[in-house]
């Protein structure tokens, strides 16, 4: 019994928002990030702002998680249980007022921090085949393909840069697309996110420690309770939203039925109303046989 209580784990989504600021419980959240963004991450600090509020006036600026790496660099991590129409202009409104906000007046452009951007969405964000998705601005020649690199002034003189050093890289999570056998690290972090379960035997970067800090019975009967609520809202929502997807489904079937049945019965008249004209019949009586109008008639 206890063996099985120890294999229950706290969702990730809830994790980000309580347990994972800790610095303690970094290296969750640095394997987790290593593993997305291919390359080793250091987190130096959690970084509070405006942006980690959700304001009644300021509904878009809502940030998980915000971290500073240890080459200055900012991510931003957010999670997404429910559909957002705007998605993708919230995301660009975050990266761009955490720009705005550490850089001071006055300071240079070379100030302006490099931005991640993960989003872990559990909804439908559109059409696509995979649950990862990457997207960065590049300038790419319109006649030659190539990618343009950046002149850009350092303390020590010109320096060139490619665009992907300075512009903002946004990753696009989508858990409820992950379908597959989890084999690599990527692969158990998305099985995680999904359904989370973590392989006892695992070795994939911050899995190792989340199954021993982010275990459900570690918390207090009091922080269990508030998790317990938090999932069953979360199930409420999606459950009220694919009732009314399936709903608008089903109305634009009947919908649709109704004007083919319409159009269907307007086409069977108007063939009606021609065999009746071409056998000389007056066209009061093939108004009144088919609901046509004298118009209409006419121009048979």
């Amino acid at each position: 019994m206890e063996e099985e209580m120890q294999d229950i784990y706290i969702r990730f989504d809830w994790a980000i928002k309580r347990l994972l600021r800790q610095k303690a419980n970094f290296d969750v959240l640095e394997g987790f990030l290593t593993v997305f963004l291919k390359e080793k991450i250091t987190i130096v600090e959690i970084l509070e702002s405006e942006s980690n509020q959700l304001t009644a006036d300021d509904k878009f600026n809502r940030v998980d998680i915000k971290a500073l790496n240890s080459k200055g660099e900012i991510i931003i991590i957010e999670v997404q249980n429910t559909r957002e129409l705007y998605y993708l202009e919230r995301i660009l409104y975050g990266v761009a007022k955490a720009i705005t906000e550490h850089i001071s007046l006055g300071d240079r452009y070379h100030e302006v921090k490099k931005i991640y951007s993960i989003s872990i969405l559990y909804f439908d964000i559109g059409k696509g085949s995979d649950y990862l998705y990457h997207g960065q601005n590049n300038f790419v020649g319109v006649h030659t393909g190539d990618t343009l690199q950046i002149s850009v002034k350092e303390r020590d003189g010109i320096t060139p840069r490619m665009p992907k050093e300075i512009f903002p890289e946004y990753i696009l999570i989508r858990v409820n697309e992950f379908n597959s056998v989890a084999v690599t690290p990527l692969e158990e972090w998305m099985k995680y996110l999904k359904d989370g379960i973590i392989r006892p035997d695992t070795t994939a970067p911050g899995l190792g420690e989340a199954r021993e800090k982010l275990k459900y019975y570690s918390m207090s009967a009091k922080e269990r309770s508030a998790y317990d609520a938090h999932i069953s809202a979360v199930k409420v929502q999606n459950d009220v939203l694919d009732t009314a997807k399936l709903e608008g489904r089903l109305e634009g079937r009947l919908e649709g039925l109704e004007e083919g049945l319409a159009k269907g019965r307007e086409e069977q008249n108007l063939e009606t109303a021609r065999n009746l004209k071409s056998l000389g019949v007056p066209a009061e009586i093939i108004a009144k046989a088919t609901g046509l109008s004298a118009e209409n008639i006419e121009e048979l």
